[in-house]
């Protein structure tokens, strides 16, 4: 079976850290590669036995390949500081690993506990993530925001969940969403997509329905009104930010 290194990219992540290293315990390798963190990121990723490197931050893109390249083994599980791989999940990839596959990479299901429960509607789920990879066939690609596996080769999917613990409360959600409306109207606008008047009226209204009605938000209760209204709210905010930027010379860009 084709050992796995676990590589989680890390600043100021005190309060997930352990947890998170803690779920890739089943792995033959585990790797934090921490950019400047103030808090006790490092000691307690340290203090846990794996190994620990640091580096400048160089874009989620860059530090990403570069935590792979680290990698004393071929097949890489990109985690994340506030996700953990669930024992289900790890016996999966296991099981899978041991059978010689021939895909590149693998899709896992994320499912994100938010506003007091496991959210199992909106876009929020199944959100599939491409974390299981073998570098020699794959790597990270894309520009600010969404960055994403790229694979020379077939993806399959795993069937089981990795668990995520995004936001700490809405205003952490809403800032969250503030910083990457910005980066996504960035890259949008330099890709040469323009945000016209009639986008802002009518793109926000529909995300808002495919969450709450296609994507069966009305299940959730009140969390499924109000993911689905700040999922439809993003949409606004970074087609405002991208035709705002078509408006005036200067770049637009974290601030």
């Amino acid at each position: 079976m084709p050992r796995v290194t676990v590589t989680i990219i890390t600043r100021n992540e005190a309060a997930h850290i352990g947890a998170a290293i803690d779920s890739a315990s089943w792995a033959d390798e585990i790797i934090v590669v921490d950019c400047g963190s103030t808090d006790e990121t490092v000691a307690l990723a340290a203090a846990k036995g794996v190994r620990v490197e640091s580096r400048t931050w160089t874009g989620w893109i860059d530090q990403k390949n570069f935590a792979a390249s680290l990698a004393a083994n071929d097949w890489i599980f990109s985690l994340d500081a506030d996700e953990r791989i669930t024992p289900p999940l790890a016996d999966e990839i296991k099981a899978r690993l041991r059978e010689d596959p021939p895909e590149a990479a693998y899709k896992v299901p994320r499912i994100s506990f938010h506003l007091g429960r496991w959210i199992r509607t909106t876009d929020f789920y199944p959100d599939y993530q491409t974390r299981l990879y073998d570098r020699r066939a794959a790597r990270w690609s894309g520009l600010y925001v969404h960055e994403s596996v790229t694979v020379t080769g077939s993806v399959g999917r795993l069937s089981q969940e990795l668990q995520h613990y995004s936001y700490d409360d809405l205003s952490d959600h809403l800032d969250r969403i503030n910083a990457y409306s910005t980066l996504a109207a960035r890259q949008m606008y330099e890709r040469g997509r323009r945000a016209r008047a009639f986008d802002l009226l009518l793109q926000a209204p529909a995300a808002f329905l495919r969450n709450y009605i296609l994507r069966g938000g009305f299940r959730s209760g009140s969390a499924g009104v109000i993911v689905s209204a700040l999922n439809s709210y993003y949409v606004f905010l970074k087609l405002a930010k991208a035709r705002e930027s078509g408006s005036r010379t200067s770049d637009l860009g974290p601030r």
